[in-house]
């Protein structure tokens, strides 16, 4: 007879990039995982919801069938995101409004269905992805560094509002991270890599392992004091002079 699950860490966009990273590596830890995403597929071992996470319903009913097959529901992982560029004079509001729906509008609204499950838990941790193009101006992308700084603000008034339910709300925020999506683009002796070799102070890119295991730390090793905070995972490049 298997052994009963533990109540469940949810993770959106878990099917491929940080987001499998980060249920493999919460899957190493022992924890029970949920990977929601559009295509319903996940890593093995993880339980695998289908979920548009800009369809409200969708979101109440994945993190509801996941509370229900783990036996509940001890955290929440806001990974989905979704990025486009353009010139912002003649960026349609359309464009704009897709990625604030998926980065930030979804954010918003999977805290908010994952909170009632998180109370019957006794509390929980939501880590949220953020980015560090929150503080930087980026041409080009003036909607996906809206719809992460607006993450950031997200998570500081949930941890204010949320402390006393015990639920810790973290904003993990990498720089630029390889993973199998952009692996070509960030390939040795591309144009990328050569302007990151000159710009990040240890000369590479982060690995989405190293995202996942700082992620993995704080889920399994909670610490309901750091609450509020957008943490950087950028290799000192947003601070390099």
């Amino acid at each position: 007879m298997p052994p009963p699950l533990k109540p469940a860490i949810a993770v959106t966009g878990g099917n491929r990039g940080i987001g499998a990273a980060i249920v493999l590596d919460l899957m190493v830890r022992g924890q029970t995982v949920g990977c929601l995403s559009r295509s319903g597929n996940g890593p093995a071992g993880a339980i695998a919801i289908r979920c548009d996470v800009t369809n409200d319903a969708d979101l109440r009913a994945a993190l509801a069938s996941l509370a229900d097959q783990a036996g509940g529901l001890a955290g929440l992982v806001n990974n989905a995101g979704f990025h486009t560029e353009g010139r912002s004079a003649t960026l349609p509001t359309g464009d704009f409004n897709a990625v604030m729906a998926t980065n930030t509008t979804a954010v918003f609204a999977a805290c908010r269905e994952a909170h009632p499950l998180l109370v019957q838990s006794g509390g929980g941790v939501i880590v949220n992805i953020g980015s560090f193009f929150d503080k930087m101006g980026v041409k080009r992308n003036l909607a996906y560094c809206a719809s992460k700084a607006a993450v950031g603000a997200i998570t500081r008034c949930l941890a204010v509002e949320w402390a006393s339910d015990n639920i810790q709300v973290v904003n993990v925020a990498p720089g630029y991270i390889e993973t199998d999506l952009n692996r070509e683009t960030m390939a040795e002796g591309s144009p990328l890599r050569d302007y990151l070799a000159r710009r990040i102070p240890g000369r590479r890119p982060g690995t989405a392992a190293e995202v996942a295991r700082f992620v993995g730390q704080l889920i399994a090793e909670p610490n309901p004091f750091l609450s509020g905070e957008t943490i950087y995972l950028d290799g000192a490049q947003g601070i390099a002079h």
